[in-house]
């Protein structure tokens, strides 16, 4: 890993870490497959390594004690997985699972918490991110309450599509009404409108966007929210 350039390995927060930095940590990260609903950690369970997706996105569920479980916020190429190992607690009530197949690099624990320690640029670029992560967050709460579901499910499209190279989904009917919190056919009902208004192509664990401009216009103000803050808090290079 140490003759690859921070650049090169196709994470957003390890784009932007300076040399030094780099340096330190590049030894210590593995390359690994993220299938479809695999579990990078469950509630309550300690941690031993956090994750930066490459080309996977991994959705934070809260999983209630019935079973039931909803998703608070979606992590991409943009960031990392696992930020509870940072803030002192090493578990944390959420669930981890990839909700889109690809590779990503994991990093033990202690060599991320060691570099954190240190009070330089990592902590301060991971602190954005976590601003950001939590203003996400925030705005998924306020428009499960108050918006409508197929306005959520554009959310949810447009958030996945910026974590991805193209415009297709993978997956199953049940994991989207798990990342919901709704019913499957409440989904389905959701995604046959949009496919209806020419938004999306959807069939049985696929939905190709089709009209991403559409999407935008459809979408509540959520997304954008969660977009402006992403792009202010998160620089393209961090200052050596």
């Amino acid at each position: 890993m140490d003759l690859i350039k921070p650049d090169q390995v196709g994470n957003s927060l390890l784009a932007c870490l300076p040399e030094p930095v780099w340096a330190r940590i590049a030894p210590s990260l593995e390359l690994v497959d993220m299938p479809l609903g695999m579990v990078l950690y469950e509630s309550g369970c300690k941690m031993s390594h956090v994750y930066f997706p490459i080309n996977a996105i991994v959705s934070l569920l809260y999983v209630m004690e019935d079973g039931a479980s909803a998703e608070i916020a979606v992590v991409g190429k943009e960031g990392i997985v696992g930020i509870a190992i940072l803030m002192g607690g090493e578990a944390t009530p959420s669930r981890a699972v990839v909700q889109s197949a690809g590779k990503g690099f994991r990093l033990p624990a202690q060599v991320i918490q060691a570099e954190f320690h240190r009070s330089g640029p990592l902590m301060h670029l991971l602190l954005r991110f976590i601003q950001a992560l939590i203003t996400q967050m925030a705005q998924t709460a306020v428009c499960n309450r108050h918006h409508s579901l197929d306005q959520q499910l554009c959310r949810w499209l447009l958030l996945s599509l910026d974590r991805l190279t193209g415009n297709e989904l993978v997956m199953t009917q049940e994991l989207i009404s798990n990342m919901l919190g709704v019913r499957r056919e409440g989904v389905t009902e959701a995604a046959l409108k949009l496919q209806r208004q020419g938004l999306i192509s959807y069939t049985r664990g696929h939905i190709t966007v089709t009209d991403r401009a559409g999407l935008e216009n459809r979408v509540c103000e959520c997304y954008a929210v969660v977009k402006k803050e992403y792009d202010r808090l998160l620089p393209d290079r961090l200052a050596e």
